[in-house]
């Protein structure tokens, strides 16, 4: 895992957070956990290369 992985996944943290503060309090809450929901995704697409790179490695250490 490299450090620009870590940094990106901040960044979109930081957007998702500072979006759901600015939609709360307009008092739209029902878009603010759209948002988090949407973010959630975001990152975790970002991480299955990463999951599977470490499953790959896993098998290859201990074979089945």
């Amino acid at each position: 895992m490299d450090f620009s992985l870590i940094l990106r996944i901040a960044a979109v943290g930081l957007i998702v957070a500072i979006l759901q503060q600015i939609l709360s309090k307009l008092g739209r809450d029902e878009y603010g956990m759209l948002v988090v929901l949407a973010g959630i995704v975001v990152i975790l697409l970002m991480l299955v290369p990463q999951l599977t790179n470490l499953l790959q490695t896993v098998q290859s250490v201990i074979p089945l």
